[in-house]
């Protein structure tokens, strides 16, 4: 299968630094970066330039974020995965979704068996629970 996106020809674009002013004939830093509209975009720098401090910085941090959130989700996956098999093993043979949960469960069992390739959601997958309200206090009472 072929991706569709890979016969666009992509654009590319330069911008100078406002900080230093570097190019690429004076041997500095070269950041290339592709957007979402798949525009390439090249922007030289000096190694003391105030921006490119700044971009390695926020780069670093985000390295950082995706390391501590993989390491969580890898921690919590073991108990998301048996809560998924519980559930699972609750629906009937017979039910119209049996045959999506069994597809469901191949596919994280399948995540399960490689978690070198673990794709971590940048958060927490189950919805906020309201908080308790009249309907959640325990049984009412009559008045």
């Amino acid at each position: 299968m072929t991706d569709s996106r890979a016969e666009q020809p992509s654009t590319r674009r330069r911008i100078d630094c406002e900080d230093c002013q570097a190019g690429p004939d004076s041997g500095d830093i070269r950041t290339i970066s592709i957007g979402r509209d798949r525009t390439v975009t090249e922007i030289w720098h000096t190694d003391q330039c105030p921006t490119y401090t700044v971009e390695r910085i926020l780069m670093e941090a985000g390295v950082a974020k995706v390391k501590e959130q993989d390491s969580r989700a890898k921690d919590a996956f073991p108990a998301a995965h048996q809560r998924l098999h519980d559930a699972a093993a609750a629906v009937l043979a017979d039910n119209a979704a049996a045959p999506f949960v069994a597809a469901l469960l191949e596919l994280v069992q399948a995540q399960a068996n490689d978690t070198g390739r673990f794709v971590a959601l940048d958060r927490d997958p189950r919805p906020e629970l309201p908080a308790a309200g009249p309907h959640l206090s325990g049984p009412a009472t009559p008045g």
